[in-house]
């Protein structure tokens, strides 16, 4: 019976419920040791009638062991390996350490969890319970949560139980207290009723309702120890002196077998008995801890009856006698898979610099980073460095750790790092690569001056040697140069196009691209459309340069250049191999490449679906740079729709400021968010102002800077300031005449109309529905309301009712709210009523589905399997056939090959 957590039993009981219906569900129980934690959790494996039942506890000295916790918990359903797609099979054999692993994304692991547990899950319904989950390595709690924040419908209930404190964003948190007074009082009657009434006293107010101290002081007062007078310990501190008093009275062998077994990490039975023999201890030594309910023994594990058991027994051990067994177990594990163990506790016993442990731990380290075990190869290099004497290897080995903790996102830790190893050598290789790590936290933490600066400062210390490193480093400096000002810039962009680049090389014909791009973004363009359809043929001949990121500054270079095709081209390219070769870690800069693309398109559903995906791995990765930046699109694209209210919560955290001075990552997109939400409305006022900020401030030459400015000429033109448009629609019609697209010169068009006197102003407005795009509904929408509101002011009312009439359907089909009543307004002027309101009337297929079953269908319709769509999307395939039940009849569908007839069209979100 657990007195007092009714409410906290029924919460578990309602997700057993949810997992027998195929629901999936996660909880989080946390509390300080002894709250009744594990309790809970025994409860719930005693109340999963018809489950199946996973258990996993994590161990305190397995924390530097990539994957331990893991590989303990899922090794039922370690037989369903093969049923994982293949590159997320080969991510989760070579993080066990079950085949060689391959370099790849951290957080392929956490996919080929979730992947594995659906597959374990097509059995029935399964209940995964993990305890003490703070003590996970850092590897296995990320892929866990990972996994946890993306089940659904597969039947899954999971249930991890950590102290205060324990980080798991994403999942349903129950926080545990001390139990009530009459709570206490029951538990402690029943568990110890011949207590005096004085003892009992005692007990209750020492405890504080902490079950565990409940249970185990009484003991401590039959032993005949005191409870403390006085002061209250703490009750880890309380609850340990309780179980030590146990300890005390064993036998001699009996304690240092206990030792031996806390130090162990594993439990298996056979390693503690070989370590222990040593030191004079028998297996029949077990069976006093055993019969004093200190330990649970089988025929393979010695398993503590309570986490705090094993720290108390270690802790209490003085440190020479924990030397001596850390050196036996060190001897016990001989075989070449404990090698990394073996290394652990040789690093244990270690007390200075010792050139063949640290050679060990460096081995430990690279075995880890193959793994995607990144913390934990951090934390051997570390104590490889603090065994190695000052010199050329300790500074390597610290710069090692700061690279391998960067790819975990620990800023503050990786810049100590890095710093400790540049302070230690003065080595210009280990220097540069210490830089470039720093320079990766800063643009991480949206400090872009700094990363700028130490990036470039890295490519001057590279650049008398081979160039290609120190390119690579520019391109990243102008990348964060691009989030400051004009000035910085252009002056990166310069440092760039000096570097001696071989004029062959593939990487020279993507900085020259993005060169380019920059300066006629900032106005200092060669002006040459030739020169620009010559520089992008050579990216695209040699595949934007090959590398990731090169390729994605290709993409972004092409956006600049106004070629929003070819770079959603590109774009879309790049991500569909981070999904096959699941690199999501890598995925939210490209994803907002791709968002971008589709916005500029006019496709807004796709373009909401991939910020949305985008922004929820940034957010999980602590992004705050893409976080940033991706908010700001969204909040562009919920302007499209005139939704107010999200509109301005992204626009909020577009524009928070990762520093004081600095210019918010997501400030450009923001203010024309925000302008564009008020020309919907017809603010005009409200909307010039914030144009004229964004076009007069520091960001005016990022993207939304030159493809703001047709809305910048028509707020003037509304507000009756026409000279307060030349200037924009020069700067327009310079950048149509670098980027030589049709697409520009529509807009163009547009704005003279919009100038022009009455004789030229209809020529001018057929002339940029002519040259808008089929593709860019939205913005020929906008010509032709413009153009029909002119028609009308005009009096020719009929031929404004067929402009009218087309931008009305087009808005009302892209769900562009504000922008379809002000198209219905003019109509109704021109004495054509249009009924009910321009809200979207569903007439694309689309707009009945959620955003995850959107995504979902239109990969179905590709012919994509259930599985193939779970890979592409990071979900399990149960998941994926979930949604497919749901959105099929909302489509009118049955079957997956009816999808195909569908028309899938674009609306806004």
């Amino acid at each position: 019976m657990l007195h007092g957590r009714s409410d906290e039993i029924s919460v578990i009981d309602r997700l057993l419920a949810d997992c027998r219906t195929g629901r999936s569900g996660c909880l989080l129980i946390t509390g300080e040791p002894g709250m009744g934690k594990t309790a809970l959790l025994e409860y719930a494996e005693s109340a999963a009638d018809g489950l199946r039942v996973m258990r996993g506890t994590a161990i305190e000295s397995e924390a530097h062991l990539p994957f331990a916790g893991l590989h303990l918990l899922l090794r039922p359903a370690l037989d369903r390996t093969d049923a994982l797609p293949a590159p997320q099979a080969r991510a989760l054999r070579g993080a066990f350490g079950l085949a060689p692993a391959e370099p790849g994304d951290r957080m392929l692991v956490g996919l080929a969890v979730l992947s594995l547990l659906a597959e374990f899950a097509a059995g029935g319904p399964v209940l995964c319970l993990v305890d003490d989950a703070q003590w996970l390595d850092r590897a296995s709690a990320e892929a866990l949560l990972f996994a946890a924040r993306r089940l659904d419908a597969e039947g899954i209930a999971l249930i991890t139980a950590a102290r205060t404190g324990f980080d798991a964003p994403g999942l349903a948190h129950m926080p545990l207290t001390g139990l009530d007074a009459p709570a206490a009082a029951g538990l402690l009657a029943e568990h110890a009723a011949t207590l005096s009434p004085a003892n009992r006293y005692r007990v209750l107010a020492e405890a504080q309702g902490n079950p565990l101290a409940l249970l185990e002081l009484p003991l401590a007062l039959v032993a005949g120890r005191p409870v403390a007078a006085g002061q209250a310990l703490p009750m880890t501190d309380t609850v340990q002196a309780a179980f030590l008093d146990r300890v005390r009275r064993l036998p001699e062998p009996s304690r240092h077998l206990l030792l031996v077994a806390a130090a162990e990490d594993t439990g298996d039975r056979d390693v503690v008995l070989r370590a222990a023999a040593p030191l004079g201890c028998r297996p029949t030594d077990l069976v006093p801890a055993e019969t004093e309910g200190l330990l649970r023994v089988d025929n393979h594990t010695v398993r503590f009856r309570h986490p705090l058991v094993r720290s108390a027994v270690y802790q209490a051990a003085p440190v020479s006698l924990r030397l001596v067994v850390h050196t036996a177990l060190a001897e016990a594990l001989h075989r070449p898979e404990d090698a990394d163990r073996r290394a652990w506790h040789h690093a244990v016993v270690a007390t200075g610099p010792d050139e063949q442990v640290a050679a060990e731990l460096e081995s430990t380290a690279r075995r880890a980073t193959e793994r995607s075990g990144h913390a934990a190869a951090a934390a051997a290099y570390e104590r490889a460095a603090q065994l190695t004497e000052s010199g050329t290897d300790r500074a390597r080995r610290l710069v090692l750790a700061a690279e391998a903790i960067a790819e975990e996102g620990d800023i503050d830790r990786m810049v100590e790092l890095a710093r400790r190893g540049a302070a230690s050598t003065d080595d210009p290789d280990l220097t540069v690569r210490a830089i470039r790590v720093r320079a990766a936290a800063a643009f991480h933490h949206g400090l872009l001056r700094t990363a700028r600066r130490l990036l470039t400062e890295a490519a001057e210390l590279t650049r008398a040697g081979d160039p290609a490193p120190a390119a690579h480093m520019m391109l990243d400096a102008v990348h964060a140069a691009w989030y400051l000002g004009e000035d910085e810039i252009a002056d990166t962009a310069d440092r760039l196009d000096a570097l001696p680049l071989p004029p062959d090389d593939p990487l020279t014909h993507v900085a020259r691209l993005l060169t380019w791009a920059v300066r006629s973004a900032i106005g200092q363009g060669d002006r040459d459309p030739e020169a620009l359809a010559r520089r992008v043929a050579a990216a695209e001949r040699t595949g934007f340069g090959g590398p990731h990121d090169t390729i994605l500054v290709g993409a972004t270079s092409l956006q600049a250049a106004g070629q929003d095709t070819e770079a959603h081209r590109v774009a879309g390219e790049l991500l569909a191999e981070c999904r096959d070769r699941g690199r999501i870690g890598r995925t939210p800069p490209v994803l907002a490449c791709v968002a971008r693309s589709s916005a500029f398109l006019g496709r807004h559903t796709d373009a909401w679906d991939e910020a949305t995906e985008a922004l929820h791995i940034a957010q999980e990765l602590g992004h705050r740079q893409w976080t940033a930046e991706i908010s700001g699109v969204l909040a562009y694209l919920a302007a499209v729709g005139g939704d107010e209210r999200r509109c301005h919560a992204f626009a909020d955290d577009a524009l928070a400021a990762p520093e004081p001075g600095a210019v918010p990552p997501g400030m450009s997109w923001a203010h024309w968010a925000l302008a564009l939400l008020d020309l919907g409305h017809a603010r005009w006022e409200s909307a010039r102002t914030r144009l004229a900020a964004l076009h007069s401030g520091p960001v005016s030459h990022q993207l939304p800077g030159l493809r703001s400015i047709p809305d910048l000429i028509e707020a003037a033109v509304r507000l009756g300031r026409p000279d307060a448009a030349r200037e924009p629609l020069a700067r327009l019609t310079d950048w149509a005449h670098d980027a030589a697209q049709p697409w520009i010169d529509a807009h163009v068009q547009r704005c003279r109309a919009l100038l022009a006197p009455e004789a030229d102003a209809a020529e001018l407005y057929r002339a940029a529905l002519r040259l808008h795009p089929d593709d860019r509904q939205f913005e020929r929408a906008r010509t032709a309301l413009l153009y029909g509101e002119w028609l009308r002011r005009t009096r020719r009312k009929s031929e404004a009712r067929t402009q009218l009439r087309d931008a009305f359907e087009t808005f009302r089909r892209l769900g562009a709210t504000p922008w379809a009543e002000r198209a219905r307004t003019e109509l109704d002027a021109t004495g054509e009523v249009v009924p009910g309101s321009g809200v979207a009337d569903g007439t694309g297929a689309l707009s009945v589905l959620t955003s995850q079953e959107r995504k979902i269908i239109r990969l179905a319709a590709r012919g994509l399997s259930n599985r193939d769509i779970a890979a592409q999307l990071f979900l399990s395939p149960r998941t994926v056939g979930y949604h497919l039940y749901k959105a099929f009849p909302k489509l009118g569908v049955t079957a997956r090959t009816e999808l195909a007839a569908l028309a899938l069209t674009d609306a806004a979100p």
